[in-house]
């Protein structure tokens, strides 16, 4: 009888990056992903860096991104007024710019359920002007994360789900694309879309500025005018917007000026007919498809609701473990 084959020495399963507290995000596997996440790993280390007292600080903290639509609908002093009536103190204030590359790296989680006409729209005004983040903290004590309030605060991108009192719904109802807007959803993302738009320095700086706890709105409403002086100024609507685009394609002999919204786009497309990019996005985003259907985000955030549950389990943890 042959001798047993000796067993295989034991291996521990790898680490591939930090640990990512449940403070910080309710997902695992969002906290699996964002240990091994380089842009989470900066931002959380250079942050460690400045305070003991990381977890509290991305409770407390929240970020709102005003985007290219905003800059050019003129609305980035109606976010920060309805910013201080809702009982958010800006601390930092700082323009970025969405790139290519920024823009796949924000919704990197979000955007395989994005279409290839969504892409493309997104990349025709995304990087078409500067955008502004507002890094805001709440004045009162909160039972959520500041982020996740700010998130439920804000509206969802669908603009017929918005109700009055909403930012999104105070800014413009134009369409799923254009919803001037964005938040990071959970204290995770807040620290990980920091460094996905800022480098080491410039977020030194905001985290500095967030710490001391100053009221700089008025550097965002400066940032604001800005911004304002340097673009041109768009109205998103859409029948004006369809109207444009008709007159441009009137000028192209054997095209369909009267076609249907979706067919216009595409046959003007088709024809590399040259079309103002404003326009374009007003009215694609309106009648092209924006979403993969049956797809799901790899991640999604939590909201209110959850949040509190999952704080509710984490809480309790303690206290079976004093029961046993």
């Amino acid at each position: 009888m042959s001798p047993a084959a000796p067993l295989a020495p034991h291996r521990p399963e790898p680490v591939h990056g930090i640990e990512v507290s449940p403070l910080l995000a309710c997902d695992p596997l969002k906290r699996r992903l964002y240990g091994a996440d380089t842009y989470y790993q900066e931002s959380y280390e250079q942050l460690a860096a400045l305070t003991g007292d990381v977890t509290g600080f991305a409770h407390r903290h929240a970020a709102l991104l005003l985007k290219p639509d905003a800059v050019v609908a003129r609305r980035l002093l109606a976010a920060v007024d309805w910013l201080a009536e809702h009982g958010f103190r800006i601390v930092a204030a700082e323009p970025t710019r969405l790139t290519r590359t920024v823009i796949r790296s924000l919704w990197y989680h979000q955007w395989n359920l994005a279409t290839p006409y969504r892409r493309r729209l997104a990349g025709l005004f995304l990087d078409s002007t500067d955008s502004l983040v507002l890094l805001v903290r709440p004045e009162a004590d909160t039972d959520v994360p500041a982020s996740v309030l700010l998130t439920r605060l804000k509206g969802p991108t669908d603009p017929d789900a918005r109700d009055p009192g909403q930012l999104r719904h105070l800014l413009g109802r134009y369409s799923y694309l254009l919803n001037l807007v964005h938040t990071p959803d959970e204290p995770a993302d807040v620290l990980r879309e920091l460094a996905v738009h800022f480098d080491d320095e410039q977020r030194a700086g905001i985290y500095r500025s967030a710490l001391a706890g100053e009221d700089r709105s008025a550097r965002a409403r400066a940032l604001a005018g800005r911004l304002h002086a340097g673009s041109e100024p768009r109205e998103l609507d859409f029948e004006p917007a369809l109207g444009r685009l008709r007159d441009t394609v009137a000028r192209h002999p054997g095209l369909d000026a009267a076609a249907a919204p979706r067919e216009l786009l595409e046959t003007a497309w088709h024809h590399q007919v040259a079309l103002d990019a404003w326009d374009t996005v007003v009215v694609g985003s309106k009648v092209l498809p924006m979403r993969e259907p049956g797809r799901a985000p790899v991640l999604d955030g939590a909201g209110v609701e959850q949040w509190r549950r999952h704080l509710a389990d984490l809480r309790a943890v303690p206290s079976r473990r004093s029961s046993r």
